[in-house]
Protein backbone atom coordinates (compact mmCIF):
# COMPACT_ATOMS: atom_id res chain seq x y z
CA UNK A 1 0.00 0.00 0.00
CA UNK A 2 1.14 3.53 -0.66
CA UNK A 3 1.69 6.19 1.97
CA UNK A 4 -1.03 6.18 4.66
CA UNK A 5 -2.37 9.58 3.61
CA UNK A 6 -3.13 8.51 0.05
CA UNK A 7 -4.35 4.97 0.54
CA UNK A 8 -4.11 2.14 -1.99
CA UNK A 9 -4.05 2.64 -5.74
CA UNK A 10 -6.88 1.23 -7.83
CA UNK A 11 -4.68 -1.72 -8.77
CA UNK A 12 -3.84 -2.41 -5.12
CA UNK A 13 -7.50 -2.20 -4.11
CA UNK A 14 -8.42 -4.51 -6.99
CA UNK A 15 -5.95 -7.09 -5.67
CA UNK A 16 -7.35 -6.72 -2.15
CA UNK A 17 -10.88 -7.30 -3.46
CA UNK A 18 -9.81 -10.33 -5.50
CA UNK A 19 -8.18 -11.80 -2.40
CA UNK A 20 -11.49 -11.46 -0.57
CA UNK A 21 -13.28 -13.40 -3.30
CA UNK A 22 -10.62 -16.10 -3.28
CA UNK A 23 -11.12 -16.49 0.48
CA UNK A 24 -14.83 -17.24 0.21
CA UNK A 25 -16.10 -20.82 0.58
CA UNK A 26 -15.89 -22.75 -2.71
CA UNK A 27 -19.66 -22.92 -3.25
CA UNK A 28 -19.78 -19.11 -3.29
CA UNK A 29 -16.60 -18.62 -5.32
CA UNK A 30 -17.85 -20.89 -8.09
CA UNK A 31 -21.21 -19.11 -8.26
CA UNK A 32 -19.41 -15.76 -8.49
CA UNK A 33 -17.23 -16.91 -11.38
CA UNK A 34 -19.07 -14.79 -13.95
CA UNK A 35 -19.20 -11.63 -11.82
CA UNK A 36 -16.87 -8.83 -12.89
CA UNK A 37 -15.06 -7.05 -10.06
CA UNK A 38 -14.09 -3.43 -10.75
CA UNK A 39 -12.52 -0.59 -8.79
CA UNK A 40 -13.11 3.01 -9.81
CA UNK A 41 -12.42 6.22 -7.95
CA UNK A 42 -16.10 7.23 -7.75
CA UNK A 43 -19.52 6.00 -8.81
CA UNK A 44 -21.03 7.54 -11.93
CA UNK A 45 -24.04 9.83 -11.62
CA UNK A 46 -26.20 7.03 -13.04
CA UNK A 47 -24.93 4.59 -10.41
CA UNK A 48 -25.62 7.08 -7.62
CA UNK A 49 -29.13 7.70 -8.91
CA UNK A 50 -29.79 3.94 -9.08
CA UNK A 51 -29.51 3.78 -5.28
CA UNK A 52 -31.06 7.15 -4.53
CA UNK A 53 -27.87 9.02 -3.64
CA UNK A 54 -26.62 12.43 -4.73
CA UNK A 55 -23.23 12.60 -3.03
CA UNK A 56 -20.47 10.59 -4.69
CA UNK A 57 -18.69 10.29 -1.33
CA UNK A 58 -21.56 8.21 0.14
CA UNK A 59 -21.25 5.13 -2.07
CA UNK A 60 -18.40 2.72 -1.35
CA UNK A 61 -19.67 -0.26 -3.35
CA UNK A 62 -22.42 -1.36 -5.69
CA UNK A 63 -23.79 -4.58 -7.16
CA UNK A 64 -25.17 -4.26 -10.68
CA UNK A 65 -26.97 -7.27 -12.01
CA UNK A 66 -29.81 -9.61 -11.39
CA UNK A 67 -29.61 -11.73 -8.23
CA UNK A 68 -29.33 -15.47 -8.86
CA UNK A 69 -32.75 -16.29 -7.32
CA UNK A 70 -34.41 -13.82 -9.71
CA UNK A 71 -32.87 -15.19 -12.90
CA UNK A 72 -34.70 -17.30 -15.42
CA UNK A 73 -33.18 -20.14 -17.41
CA UNK A 74 -35.10 -18.77 -20.41
CA UNK A 75 -33.12 -15.52 -20.50
CA UNK A 76 -29.92 -15.21 -22.44
CA UNK A 77 -27.57 -12.54 -23.67
CA UNK A 78 -27.42 -10.62 -20.42
CA UNK A 79 -24.26 -8.78 -19.44
CA UNK A 80 -22.34 -10.27 -16.54
CA UNK A 81 -23.14 -8.93 -13.09
CA UNK A 82 -20.65 -6.47 -11.63
CA UNK A 83 -19.36 -5.64 -8.20
CA UNK A 84 -18.00 -2.10 -8.01
CA UNK A 85 -15.76 -0.70 -5.31
CA UNK A 86 -15.32 3.05 -5.16
CA UNK A 87 -11.82 3.86 -4.05
CA UNK A 88 -12.04 7.49 -2.90
CA UNK A 89 -15.09 7.00 -0.63
CA UNK A 90 -13.43 3.89 0.84
CA UNK A 91 -10.25 5.88 1.53
CA UNK A 92 -12.33 8.65 3.14
CA UNK A 93 -14.07 6.08 5.38
CA UNK A 94 -10.71 4.51 6.23
CA UNK A 95 -9.31 7.89 7.26
CA UNK A 96 -12.43 8.80 9.26
CA UNK A 97 -12.80 5.49 11.11
CA UNK A 98 -9.28 4.12 11.39
CA UNK A 99 -10.59 0.69 10.34
CA UNK A 100 -7.98 -1.38 8.52
CA UNK A 101 -8.39 -0.85 4.77
CA UNK A 102 -8.39 -4.59 4.07
CA UNK A 103 -11.34 -4.97 6.46
CA UNK A 104 -13.29 -2.20 4.73
CA UNK A 105 -12.67 -3.74 1.32
CA UNK A 106 -13.66 -7.15 2.65
CA UNK A 107 -16.89 -5.80 4.12
CA UNK A 108 -17.90 -4.07 0.88
CA UNK A 109 -16.99 -7.00 -1.39
CA UNK A 110 -18.86 -9.51 0.78
CA UNK A 111 -21.89 -7.23 1.07
CA UNK A 112 -22.08 -6.68 -2.69
CA UNK A 113 -21.47 -10.38 -3.39
CA UNK A 114 -24.36 -11.09 -1.05
CA UNK A 115 -26.67 -9.13 -3.36
CA UNK A 116 -25.68 -11.52 -6.17
CA UNK A 117 -27.11 -14.38 -4.11
CA UNK A 118 -30.18 -12.46 -2.96
CA UNK A 119 -28.98 -12.63 0.66
CA UNK A 120 -30.44 -10.72 3.58
CA UNK A 121 -28.19 -8.54 5.72
CA UNK A 122 -27.96 -11.36 8.31
CA UNK A 123 -26.87 -13.78 5.60
CA UNK A 124 -24.24 -11.29 4.47
CA UNK A 125 -22.85 -10.99 7.99
CA UNK A 126 -22.50 -14.79 8.11
CA UNK A 127 -20.75 -14.85 4.73
CA UNK A 128 -18.37 -12.12 5.84
CA UNK A 129 -17.55 -14.13 8.97
CA UNK A 130 -16.78 -17.15 6.76
CA UNK A 131 -14.46 -15.24 4.41
CA UNK A 132 -10.81 -15.54 5.33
Amino acid sequence: MRDARTGPTRAQMQLMAEEVLSGLPEEFRSALGEVVLRVEDFATQEQLESVGLDDRWELTGLYEGEALPDRSIWESGRLPARIWLFREPLIAEWRATGVVMAHLVRHVVVHEAGHHFGFSDDDMHWLEDEAD
